[in-house]
């Protein structure tokens, strides 16, 4: 119960301190990430250029203890499908999993609705393209060279799969991003991806391509409960070696 007091005092001072900033309609300042800023301007120029960007989700079920990074992607998708509504080649999501695949459809078709861009929404744009996780990965690849990709996300779940996806990549000049929860997905994405997302940094990527006040403070909050975490685990350590606990 202590350490949850401690936990709640935290959070309720880093609100005290996000919250005002949101009323008065700034977002808090983004820490850099250079994955996520690279990204983003990669895909600024696709839109403007003509060419598409794909972002795969991972294929675990969302109601999986890996469900978490696939939400991400959701998030992230949304926001993509808002700023390339009225691209000559929208976004194009994939996913390995029936459930999130019909859920890329209607976060797809919810973004186009919130810029009043219904008219345009494709059906096709949410794809589900395999079963298991090779099997997604050997339908996705074909994309990164037949529908002139030139931006590829992976935010979602992905084992050893994913270095697949990267040599594909690279064969067809794709700049991909990848993160996923997957400790060995992690490490195949750090080695052979154009740009790796370490650890949590899969969730800040809303923040950054939303530009909106709300998901800015919760990426400032999440940071903030991890210097929280690190420096109750610190004191932890040092109040054992002194024998006190």
């Amino acid at each position: 119960m202590d350490w949850l007091g401690l936990v709640l005092a935290g959070l309720s001072a880093v609100l005290l301190v996000v919250l005002p900033r949101i009323r008065r309609g700034s977002a808090a300042k983004l820490r850099t990430i250079p994955g996520l800023t690279r990204l983003y301007r990669a895909f600024g120029l696709s839109v403007e250029d003509g060419s598409r960007l794909l972002l795969a989700l991972g294929g675990p079920s969302l109601l999986t203890r890996n469900g978490g990074s696939a939400l991400a992607g959701l998030a992230l998708l949304r926001e993509v499908s808002q700023k390339a509504s009225v691209s000559d080649r929208p976004p194009v999501a994939v996913a390995g999993d029936s459930a999130l695949a019909l859920l890329a459809q209607d976060t797809l078709h919810a973004g186009y609705r919130e810029v009043g861009a219904a008219e345009y929404y494709q059906p096709v744009t949410g794809r589900l393209v395999g079963l298991t996780a090779f099997s997604s990965t050997a339908a996705t690849m074909p994309i990164l060279d037949d529908e002139q990709v030139s931006v590829a996300a992976l935010i979602g779940h992905f084992g050893v799969e994913a270095g697949l996806l990267s040599e594909a990549a690279e064969r067809s000049n794709v700049l991909l991003t990848g993160a996923t929860g997957d400790p060995a997905g992690q490490a195949v994405l750090y080695a052979t991806a154009s740009e790796a997302l370490i650890g949590e940094e899969l969730f800040a990527a809303p923040a950054y391509f939303s530009g909106r006040p709300i998901p800015a403070a919760g990426l400032a909050v999440q940071d903030a409960l991890r210097w929280l975490v690190i420096i109750g685990l610190l004191s932890a350590v040092v109040l054992r070696v002194l024998g006190i606990l």
